[in-house]
């Protein structure tokens, strides 16, 4: 029999990756141009063309190395990586953001969920509480369960999809050791701009003096490239001093199924070098080890590159403005690549069994832990949203919202 852990996380299991199952299902039974499958952050752009030739260029390299070269890009390294990938990274993001990093202060993972779960596993106890805003991705719930920690669920504001501050000061407590901060944000779009981020930091500060406690806040930034409309991508270990940051490669990059990121942890961070350390060997207890030894170098030459952002652009506008057009009410994407719609009808369970007769795939919102809205993922083809509009004006007319 498997574990009551396994159990409970069997009842909770990813709606997502349960739409994007039923998804490949509806494919094989209609034609895959039939159905219109927006359950799954996979980018549909390609990897850059310099991330396929840093790969052959780099098995040249070593196969003109012979079985040294072999073993040296294949082989074990440090639990934290490649020094001189982390020196790379730390060197990139000082010029960009301003910063001070070395490599010391980073370590190399098993993309952002690898991150995630060697941080938690450094800093929580059981029963410990992380602070997350709603909507959320859900993995979250998992992850903290990972370590016997609880999810605690910040409420937004229903119209703008900004965190309510007000909510955040009174949910935190002398059992919080840390805020998860998505921005550009995973279900919604919307991006925390730096008065808010100011704002968060100073609510934190202020908790941490009346407890006594040290209070993490850790960004989760897979999309932290993936801006539009003129906004600007951010760095958010300047707005508060016990910043932690996550990041991934998956979307920058188009890189999901490599399962490459990294982790930061800066010199001002309280318990900075057991922070560090600790990481490093969660890193190897958990099971990962080290990141994956090839994908680590070739990123490392990549570092100026980013994925086709005007491809995402495009769909954004598209899906947004012809969604908006037939009656359905959506919060515009200000980054990553999702639009976050309001369910005609209270229960979005319905809403979504409903666009499955128009072979449409939404995720619902309780999987992010706000219900009453429905998440598409328009990380597709260009082609797949606009076929898919006839059949949203088919669903917008189930319930009267193109009149």
């Amino acid at each position: 029999m498997v574990s009551k852990r396994i159990q409970k996380a069997l009842e909770g299991n990813s709606a997502i990756r349960a739409m994007f199952n039923e998804g490949r299902e509806m494919a094989a039974k209609y034609g895959e141009e039939n159905v219109f499958d927006f359950s799954l952050g996979n980018p549909a752009t390609p990897a850059p063309k310099a991330l396929n030739d840093a790969i052959r260029d780099l098995l040249d390299e070593a196969d003109a190395k012979g079985a040294a070269g072999s073993l040296g890009i294949h082989g074990y390294m440090a639990n934290a990586g490649y020094e001189e990938v982390r020196q790379a990274i730390a060197e990139n993001l000082n010029e960009r953001f301003g910063t001070k990093f070395t490599a010391h202060n980073l370590v190399m993972t098993v993309g952002a969920a690898g991150g995630l779960n060697i941080i938690f596993k450094t800093i929580l106890d059981p029963d410990d509480e992380v602070i997350v805003f709603a909507p959320f991705f859900g993995e979250y719930r998992q992850y903290a369960a990972n370590f016997d920690a609880k999810i605690v669920i910040v409420q937004p504001n229903l119209e703008t999809f900004q965190p309510d501050l007000a909510d955040l000061e009174s949910k935190i407590t002398a059992r919080t050791k840390a805020l998860i901060v998505n921005t550009p944000n995973n279900p919604t779009g919307v991006i925390y701009k730096p008065q808010t981020m100011e704002q968060i930091g100073a609510i934190l500060e202020k908790k941490q003096a009346e407890f006594g406690t040290d209070i993490y806040l850790i960004s989760d930034e897979p999309y932290r490239e993936l801006v539009y409309d003129g906004n600007k991508e951010d760095f958010l270990t300047k707005y508060y001093r016990n910043t932690l940051v996550g990041y991934s490669f998956s979307k920058s990059l188009s890189l999901p199924g490599e399962r490459i990121g990294y982790v930061v942890v800066p010199d001002e961070a309280a318990d900075a070098e057991e922070l560090i350390r600790g990481i490093e060997i969660s890193n190897r207890t958990l099971g990962f080890v080290n990141a994956p030894s090839l994908i680590q170098k070739a990123v490392a030459r990549c570092l100026a590159e980013k994925t086709d952002v005007a491809f995402y652009d495009e769909n954004r506008s598209r899906l947004y403005e012809g969604l908006t057009k037939l009656g359905f009410t959506c919060i515009k994407p200000e980054g990553a690549f999702y639009l976050w719609v309001k369910s005609p009808v209270e229960n979005e369970e319905e809403f979504v069994n409903e666009g499955k007769k128009f072979n449409l795939l939404m995720v619902k919102g309780s999987a992010f832990g706000c219900p009453g809205f429905v998440r598409l993922a328009y990380c597709v083809s260009h082609e797949t949203v606009e076929h898919s509009l006839p059949a949203f004006a088919k669903l917008a007319a189930v319930y009267g919202l193109d009149k």
